[in-house]
C-alpha cells in the first residue's frame, strides 16, 4: 500500500488534489492510503506516531509553519518520503532543492504534470527497495520486497503474499528471512511479516493492514515489538 499525504491550508485545493490522486491510482491500479492536513502543525502531530509516508504533496505558503521549513525538519529527522511542492508563486522554487524535493508544481495544478511526478515518485520508491527473483509454479517472477505483506511456511514450500497476488515458492522460510532486509521480522516459526504492513501487535498475534491475523510466538514478542517501533521511528 502506498501512503500519500496532502498538506495544504486551502480546503478546495486539498479536495482537488485528492480527486487527481485518486484518478492516478485508478489508472495505474495502485492501492493507496491517502490522508490530508490543513496545516504543517497538524501533519507533524500525525507524523510523530506515523512515520510511514511515501509521497508528500506539500504546499509551500501556509500560515505559521511553511512548507519549506516543514520539509527541512522532516529531512533532519531522517524522513525519506518523496516530496512534491505545490505553490502559487515560483519565487520559492530554488529552496525546494535544498531538501531534495522531487519537483514542484504551480497552482492551479495540471493533472498531466502531477501524474508524471507521481509516476516518478512511485518508481523511485520501488527501485530503492531490494528486489529478488523467485521461482514459482508458473515460472520466475521478479518481486519487490516493498510489496511483500507476509510469508507463510507450508511444509517444503513458502507462500509469499503481496497486495494483489500470492506466490508459492520452494524457499524455506528461513532462507527467505535471510534474503530480506531489516524491514521484515520473523514473528513465528511459520510466518515472516513486512513491518510496514503491521497495523497492531498484541501478546499473541499480529494484525496486518489487510486484516490478516498472524500468530505471534511468546518468545518473539519483545523483538517484534521493538522492530515495529524502530521501523516507525525511521531507525536503521
Amino acid at each position: 500500500m502506498l501512503n500519500i499525504i496532502i498538506c495544504d491550508d486551502e480546503k478546495t485545493e486539498i479536495d482537488y488534489l485528492i480527486k487527481l490522486v485518486q484518478k492516478w491510482t485508478h489508472q495505474n491500479k495502485i492501492i493507496i492510503n491517502i490522508s490530508s492536513f490543513d496545516s504543517a502543525e497538524a501533519f507533524l502531530f500525525f507524523y510523530e506516531t506515523n512515520k510511514l509516508v511515501d509521497i508528500l504533496l506539500l504546499d509551500i505558503q501556509m500560515k505559521q509553519l511553511d512548507g519549506i521549513t516543514l520539509a527541512k525538519q522532516l529531512r533532519a529527522e531522517g524522513g525519506q518520503m518523496q516530496i512534491i511542492f505545490i505553490t502559487g508563486f515560483p519565487d520559492f522554487i530554488a529552496e525546494g532543492y535544498e531538501v531534495s524535493a522531487l519537483h514542484y508544481l504551480l497552482k492551479p495544478v495540471n493533472d498531466g504534470k502531477l501524474f508524471t511526478l507521481l509516476d516518478k515518485a512511485y518508481n523511485c520508491i520501488n527501485t530503492t527497495d531490494d528486489s529478488m527473483i523467485i521461482e514459482t509454479e508458473s515460472g520466475q517472477v521478479k518481486l519487490f520486497c516493498h510489496d511483500i505483506i507476509y510469508a507463510e511456511a507450508f511444509s517444503h514450500n513458502t507462500v509469499i503474499q503481496t497486495e494483489n497476488n500470492s506466490y508459492k515458492t520452494k524457499f524455506y522460510i528461513g532462507e527467505l528471512d535471510e534474503m530480506l532486509n531489516n524491514n521484515f521480522c520473523r514473528v513465528h516459526r511459520s510466518y515472516l511479516v513486512g513491518l510496514r504492513y503491521i497495523r497492531q501487535i498484541s501478546k499473541t498475534e499480529v494484525i496486518m493492514d489487510n486484516n490478516k491475523k498472524i500468530p505471534l510466538s511468546r518468545r518473539r514478542y519483545n523483538d517484534v515489538n521493538k522492530a515495529f517501533i524502530n521501523f516507525h521511528k525511521g531507525a536503521d
